[in-house]
């Protein structure tokens, strides 16, 4: 595979983990991390595909819904593993309402290439700002 190939598959990856979280299609979140990936973030540290399913399931309420942008993606390369940084404005709102909270966040990943694809091995949610209506 071409490292081009391998950056458009990765990328793609971020924009799937958004839909899965944007859409509450926690169990696609294992299509996303390989089944021992770690995660840290303001829910906390997190170890095992299935406690990362059990504990975002929980803890995002029913009647909120979110919207995730990516930017700035950068993927640096290094045979089958690769970091990975990107910048996310998220946004927190009711259906069919303006949103009640934005934030910045500041999110790495470790990827790495398995037998089905590339998935997160590792991913640092960091928060940087946040704005409250």
């Amino acid at each position: 595979m071409s490292h081009a190939t391998d950056r458009v598959e990765i990328a793609e990856l971020v924009g799937r983990l958004a839909r899965a979280l944007d859409e509450r299609r926690f169990e696609d979140l294992r299509t996303v991390y390989v089944p021992h990936a770690e995660t840290s973030s303001p829910r906390g540290a997190l170890r095992g595909i299935d406690d990362i399913v059990d504990v975002v399931r929980r803890t995002s309420p029913e009647h909120e819904a979110t919207q995730h942008f990516n930017t700035d993606v950068v993927v640096d390369l290094d045979g089958d593993h690769a970091d990975v940084s990107t910048h996310q404005l998220v946004y927190f709102f009711h259906q069919g309402e303006a949103p009640h909270r934005a934030a910045g966040v500041q999110a790495r990943y470790t990827a790495v290439r398995t037998p089905a694809g590339w998935r997160f091995a590792r991913a640092e949610i960091s928060p940087r700002w946040q704005h409250v209506s």
